[in-house]
């Protein structure tokens, strides 16, 4: 079905590189139409050295109003907001930004609310369970603060980057609410197992986890979306564990960031 466009119609970006995996342009744009909203979502592939000139100039387009962050810019793109929500302030990354009416930009960090919301919709509540993920940067902050403010009791971390995992650790530490420590690609004795990196993106890739010990009884969720069903997924898929793709997670979170970008301007 033809997008009506006129000079009218406000624009939302979704940035990253690659950006060629993501779904929300169609997603959002659909979902602003439903809402009678004349509006767009498109994707914009920007270099990492060539981010800080691209929201210079996204700053002084007056007819947009949103910008989508995906990899690898959530840490950057944070640092250019003028203001952030809590969780997003706790993690210093933003999936979301929209522009402030004083000027400037506010965000905020949804990809570990559909991260979980996705698992709850599998019947799978992560309250007291034991949970492995692997990858700690922009999106796997939030899922790991996420699976930790819906109780789990204990969090594995595992990432190449060490200074980036353990400084995350003590952060999630400081919460008290949960025992976060640093993990393996072993994910034997853990109820979830979590990959919040971009392992299964690329043919050939590497698996996030031994999937030879993998058993029926654990939940196995990716925030991959392309391809939907990861080697990963579907290893998980052929022992009977009972998964959650990206897909599902950017379903479970495309009305909190619609909500989010069409907030009034009066109420921000």
């Amino acid at each position: 079905m033809p997008i009506p466009l006129s000079g009218a119609t406000r624009m939302h970006i979704i940035v990253g590189d690659p950006i060629a995996q993501v779904k929300s342009p169609g997603g959002m744009t659909t979902a602003f139409g439903k809402r009678d909203v004349d509006a767009i979502c498109v994707p914009v592939q920007v270099s990492t050295a060539d981010l800080p000139d691209f929201l210079v100039i996204g700053d002084k387009l007056k007819n947009l109003d949103g910008i989508i962050v995906t990899v690898p810019h959530k840490f950057d793109c944070y640092r250019f907001c003028s203001s952030g929500s809590t969780r997003s302030d706790f993690i210093n990354a933003v999936s979301i930004m929209r522009r402030r009416p004083e000027g400037g930009w506010h965000g905020d960090q949804f990809d570990g609310e559909g991260f979980v919301q996705a698992m709850k919709n599998q019947g799978v509540d992560p309250s007291g369970k034991k949970a492995l993920q692997v990858g700690t940067g922009g999106a796997g902050s939030a899922i790991a603060f996420a699976l930790i403010e819906n109780g789990v009791s204990e969090l594995a971390l595992h990432d190449l980057d060490i200074t980036r995992r353990d400084a995350l650790i003590a952060r999630l530490n400081k919460l008290g609410k949960a025992r976060v420590y640093a993990g393996s690609a072993d994910p034997t004795g853990f109820d979830l197992v979590c990959n919040a990196s971009p392992a299964g993106m690329r043919e050939g890739d590497s698996l996030p986890v031994d999937v030879s010990k993998l058993i029926a009884s654990q939940y196995c969720g990716c925030v991959i979306t392309v391809p939907v069903i990861t080697p990963f997924i579907a290893a998980a898929r052929a022992l009977g564990c009972v998964t959650g793709t990206g897909s599902e997670m950017y379903n479970a979170l495309q009305g909190l960031m619609v909500d989010f970008l069409l907030t009034p301007m009066a109420q921000r």
